[in-house]
């Protein structure tokens, strides 16, 4: 049996037609029919339905495609793998991160990498965390920057940075000039906030019972900057990340003395996941730059 003959096999599966897959494939139709004859033969069963012309799968053929199609997956994934290492500077990193560091640290992270490892490209998604945990179990990620929230075996994280958190009110508002403040003393006031299942927002959360604030929540997002804009429109205050890059001339920003506002970060991924060479120096590239030791 050839190899070449699964891969005859499955297109003709796919397709169900032989003019169209023996096109496909670069070969005669009588070919193609002289080689899936010789398949069926040595798998000791027909495959295929065979009515005139038309031509379909039957449970057999059903039964043994997901066998080809999970041994062609393999095949494919360790070319790939091989082809990663002959050529361990190109490549392509898929990347997540959270939304609220879209706006600098991302495009700045990944345009200083590229100017030691021009020719590998990058894949973006921003989501919440849950999201991104998701892509990256189901093997969609490479790697995710995020807080650290559900962390379970085999998933791996790394804490990179801590960051602080402020207090976002509209210019013109009565706490806009105030150098720092307590969340006891905005209790009172409406808030603005990510949606609930957000990293950010549940750390938020944590905040305000750690201060015994029941908070009063008019609005929620799903963009930092949305909260921001809102925040400037005069219909709330909010608790916020450093949003450089943003827009900051309506909104004042202002410290917090009580309790410590900030979050952590940190980089994502599978244990014991194969890991192409491009990703690797991408994490190590990540590594660096925190000044973390992996």
């Amino acid at each position: 049996m050839e190899w070449q003959q699964f891969e005859y096999f499955q297109t003709l599966a796919r397709m169900q037609h032989v003019t169209r897959a023996a096109e496909a494939l670069s070969i005669t139709q009588s070919a193609l029919s002289r080689s899936i004859a010789r398949f069926e033969d040595e798998i000791g069963v027909p495959l295929f339905e065979r009515q005139g012309r038309s031509i379909r799968l039957n449970q057999y053929g059903h039964i043994f495609l997901k066998s080809v199609d999970g041994m062609m997956k393999e095949f494919h994934k360790g070319k790939q793998e091989i082809q990663e290492l002959l050529e361990p500077e190109q490549g392509q990193v898929s990347l997540g991160f959270l939304h609220t560091l879209s706006t600098n640290l991302i495009p700045d992270l990944i345009a200083s990498f590229r100017m030691h490892y021009p020719k590998i490209n990058f894949q973006l998604t921003q989501s919440p965390s849950h999201t991104l945990l998701e892509q990256l179990q189901l093997g969609e990620l490479d790697l995710c920057l995020i807080a650290p929230m559900g962390m379970k075996a085999p998933i791996q994280w790394a804490q990179l940075w801590t960051e602080e958190l402020f207090v976002i009110v509209p210019k013109g508002h009565k706490f806009a000039n105030y150098e720092s403040i307590t969340l006891e003393e905005i209790a009172a006031e409406s808030f603005i906030l990510l949606k609930k299942g957000y990293s950010l927002r549940i750390t938020v959360e944590q905040l305000f019972e750690e201060s015994g604030i029941t908070p009063n929540i008019t609005f929620e997002g799903e963009e930092a900057n949305t909260v921001a804009g809102l925040v400037a429109a005069g219909l709330g205050i909010s608790i916020l990340p450093n949003l450089k890059g943003t827009d900051q001339s309506e909104i004042s920003q202002i410290r917090v003395q009580w309790p410590q506002c900030q979050r952590v970060i940190g980089v994502s991924w599978v244990e014991g996941r194969y890991l192409s060479p491009a990703v690797r120096q991408f994490k190590q590239f990540v590594f660096d730059h925190f000044s973390v030791e992996e």
